[in-house]
């Protein structure tokens, strides 16, 4: 299959709502805002890390600079569905994403066997380059269910509400969504925010009447804590 490439710079906002919260909020956001055409769809990740969870551990630090590699892919996925592998790096608040579409079986073939794809380009020799500096390997699964919208008269404003946020640390496959555990409760939702300049002052004040205010929440960071909390426990 040929090979998609595609680079993402913007601004992620987060914020945790409740059931209350959302629905006020998303009553308001229709007049500005259209959901996109997927509708509410299911996203699933497999995150790589080091024998010793170097990369999470460093993102938990705070750094102004970090670094995450995963595969992700959309929907029910079978053998002849795609994926993504990605990059996602931040640099004091600006998120930049590098990834390329494989279908499953190349991607099986290169992460397991290092069997690489055919029209390799820049942003696949970034990730070969990754995974050898780093010598990282799957660790977690992470699946979500998404609603994402965006600005009716700016597009590249987006908004994304996350629901049913669950993990595992086995069958770290992306074709299995079952035996998870939730990362939140299941009625509240994670809002991203995402923009490439400034927040649009109509959606600030929106936040402000529902008295809504971002929050420092990472789906594989509090994972990664939460996982070492419960060994914590259990020993």
């Amino acid at each position: 299959m040929s090979k998609i490439q595609k680079v993402f710079n913007r601004y992620e906002k987060k914020y945790l709502l409740t059931k209350e919260q959302y629905e006020n909020l998303k009553d308001s956001l229709d007049s500005y805002m259209c959901e996109d055409e997927y509708g509410v769809h299911t996203i699933r990740n497999i995150y790589f890390d080091t024998n010793t969870d170097e990369l999470i551990r460093t993102s938990i630090e705070g750094p102004k600079y970090k670094e995450k590699f995963r595969i992700r892919c959309y929907g029910n996925p079978t053998e002849d569905s795609t994926c993504f592998l990605e990059i996602k790096k931040k640099y004091k608040g600006l998120v930049n994403k590098r990834r390329i579409t494989l279908s499953m079986k190349e991607a099986r073939d290169y992460i397991n066997n290092g069997i690489k794809p055919d029209n390799q380009g820049q942003i696949f020799s970034e990730i070969d380059f990754f995974l050898g500096r780093y010598d990282i390997y799957p660790k977690r699964y992470i699946a979500y269910d998404r609603l994402a919208m965006y600005g009716r008269e700016d597009n590249e404003f987006r908004v994304t509400f996350d629901t049913a946020i669950r993990s595992r640390v086995h069958n770290l496959t992306l074709l299995d969504d079952t035996e998870t555990t939730l990362l939140i409760p299941r009625e509240m939702k994670l809002m991203e925010v995402k923009i490439s300049e400034a927040m649009p002052i109509w959606f600030a004040r929106l936040l402000s009447e529902n008295e809504i205010y971002p929050t420092s929440f990472s789906k594989y960071g509090n994972f990664y804590k939460k996982q070492i909390l419960e060994e914590k426990i259990s020993c």
